[in-house]
């Protein structure tokens, strides 16, 4: 997709796109869980919450790490370091604009002037 930042991917959003994989991002902005833990909080089947988090894992949202016979997921700070720096680029953008819109306005008003 042409004028991305790098590092920012639409899977990045694909993944985030459906509800409960939302659901679970959040969820682990409080920390790491289990798989377990994440069907529990969420309401939601140990198979389904696993097939989510595949999604995630392989969109490189979250991190697994195997411990004894749990696996525990934890998020990835870069794929939101890469969300955040394109959100802020169409902050510039529209400063840019703005500034434009607001010279623009001052040159009409001085030729309105006599």
């Amino acid at each position: 997709m042409s004028g991305m930042n790098p590092g920012m991917d639409m899977t990045t959003l694909n993944a985030l796109a459906e509800p409960n994989r939302l659901n679970i991002v959040e969820l682990l902005r409080d920390g790491p869980l289990t798989v377990g833990e994440i069907a529990q909080r969420l309401e939601l089947r140990q198979p389904q919450a696993s097939k989510h988090l595949k999604v995630l894992s392989d969109s490189g949202i979250l991190e697994v790490k195997a411990e004894a016979n749990r696996r525990i997921y934890k998020l990835r700070p870069e794929p939101f370091k890469a969300l955040d720096a394109w959100a802020k680029s169409f902050q510039r953008v529209m400063e840019d604009r703005f500034d434009n819109l607001e010279e623009y306005l001052r040159e009409l008003q001085n030729k309105e002037k006599p």
